[in-house]
Formats: C-alpha cells, sequence, structure tokens
C-alpha cells in the first residue's frame, strides 16, 4: 500500500533536489581577480608587450639618464637696461647640457611620449607660422614639462630690419602664445641665429630677460657641429635641433642620438629656464 503524499511534501522534496542538483555544480571562485581572467590578462599583455620594460631601453639607451643637480640658487644674472644677455651656453659647473628645438613644424605624437617617459626637460622655441593649428601637440608637451619659449611670428631674419618689425615679430608671438598658454615666455630665439641691437631693445621691450643661441647644432643626420672652442660637448653647452620636417631621421632618432653623446661625455640635461 502506497503512503499518501499531500501537496506541500512534494513542493518541499523538490525544492531540496533542485537544492542539491545546484550545489554539485557550482564550483568555488574565490575573491575576484581585480585584474580580470586569464584570458584578459594575455589580451592586455599582447597589446602592450613591452609593459615591463624600462623607458631608456624603449627609447634605445642602454643606461638611464642621471637625474639633474638642484637647481642653482641664482640664475645668470640680466645686464642692466635694454641690452639683454645673448647666451650660447650657461657658465655652470653641474654636469648638464640643455636641449632646445626650434621652430615646431615636426609634430610627432611619440616625441610626446618619449619626454614624458624620459623625463626630459626640453625647451621648444615656437614660431607661430610653422606652428601653424599644431599648438595641441605643444599643449600635450607642456603638460609633460617641456617649456614654451619664443621664436618670432613669421621667422624673420631680424638684424637690419626697423624697430616697429623687429617689435611686431617678437612681440607678436608672445601675446600669441599669452593667448594660448596663459604665459609669456622670457627666452628668445631669434631665427638663423641673426639679431643687432635693435633685436635686443625690442626683446626687452617685449618682455624678454635673455637671448639664446647655442654653442652645438644637431644636423638632420644626427650629427653635431660646434660654433666655437672644442668640437665635443661640455657642461653649459646649450644644443639646437631643428625640428623641422625630417630629412634624414626623425625628431625621436635624432635625440636618441644625442642622448646617446650626452651620457659618452658623462653629462646629462638640465632645465634650461633654471639657470637663465
Amino acid at each position: 500500500m502506497r503512503s499518501a503524499r499531500t501537496p506541500g511534501s512534494r513542493a518541499l522534496a523538490a525544492v531540496v533536489l533542485a537544492s542539491a542538483l545546484l550545489a554539485g555544480c557550482a564550483q568555488p571562485t574565490g575573491p575576484a581577480d581585480p585584474r580580470g581572467g586569464p584570458a584578459e590578462r594575455t589580451a592586455r599583455s599582447a597589446k602592450n608587450p613591452t609593459h615591463t620594460e624600462q623607458p631608456y631601453r624603449r627609447w634605445g639607451l642602454t643606461a638611464p639618464l642621471p637625474a639633474p643637480p638642484s637647481p642653482p640658487a641664482r640664475r645668470t644674472p640680466r645686464p642692466a637696461g635694454d641690452r639683454l644677455p645673448v647666451v650660447h651656453r650657461v657658465p655652470t659647473r653641474d654636469r648638464v647640457v640643455f636641449l632646445t628645438y626650434d621652430d615646431g613644424a615636426e609634430k610627432d605624437p611619440r616625441f610626446v611620449d618619449m619626454v614624458r617617459e624620459l623625463r626630459l626637460p626640453v625647451s621648444m622655441f615656437l614660431t607661430d607660422s610653422v606652428v601653424g593649428p599644431g599648438y595641441g601637440h605643444f599643449a600635450r608637451l607642456r603638460s609633460v614639462g617641456a617649456s614654451i619659449q619664443n621664436h618670432t611670428l613669421d621667422h624673420a631674419a631680424l638684424r637690419g630690419l626697423p624697430y616697429a618689425g623687429q617689435r611686431a615679430e617678437i612681440c607678436g608671438q608672445q601675446n600669441k602664445l599669452r593667448a594660448r598658454f596663459g604665459i609669456r615666455p622670457r627666452l628668445f630665439r631669434p631665427p638663423y641665429g641673426t639679431y643687432d641691437a635693435t633685436t635686443l631693445r625690442a626683446a626687452a621691450h617685449c618682455g624678454v630677460t635673455a637671448v639664446v643661441l647655442w654653442r652645438a647644432a644637431m644636423e638632420g643626420d644626427g650629427g653635431l657641429t660646434y660654433a666655437e672652442g672644442p668640437a665635443r660637448l661640455r657642461a653649459g653647452d646649450i644644443v639646437s635641433v631643428p625640428s623641422g620636417e625630417p630629412v634624414g631621421l626623425s625628431l625621436r632618432e635624432r635625440t636618441t642620438r644625442l642622448l646617446r653623446e650626452i651620457q659618452q661625455r658623462g653629462l646629462t640635461v638640465g632645465r634650461l629656464e633654471d639657470y637663465l
């Protein structure tokens, strides 16, 4: 004789059976891995194969750049009056050189990455007619530590021009950079390195405190030429790196070659604005 079952007892048995089946299928998971599962981690590594690589190796160096020394307590003094100092190299015992880039034609986003990862304190001397609509690139460079300085509106050779024309070129770019970045640069580089007494007077009236030339200049093939003194990099040298459209090496490649030379000489890169 079969025992009678009520509807309630049959429902209870169904619940117990379902619970047992679920318990048998469940697998312990433990705490959630914030990095995602193995598949996600593998995909992420494939996208970033150099995520464990040292930044200096990624940019073609065999060793990291030494950190620059603390900035000097005093900058190079400014003479009285309108006759601004014209600087080819900085008188310092610090084992530093200074990297300066002219014009602003080459706008490689990977150069921004290079400046950020190597913490390069570079100075960008910009010409408005060359930069054109590309000021956003230099805003990104400025956000990773580059400084922005004046290289005139139109890259005109200033020597021999009347005061009004020289002032318009220099003050006009000061105003452009102030509108773009909220700054009025203190440093000015005349196009082609040519200037006269009128240039110095106009630059002073535009708020410039030093005219910056260079002792070493890098060519498109990565070679260095020297304006005076020994044909090797020395502490305090200002190096000019043209940033026009590359004929040979790219701006990144030229910079890597320059950094290797700097390291071979036992030097590192300083911030020009800390010294002038």
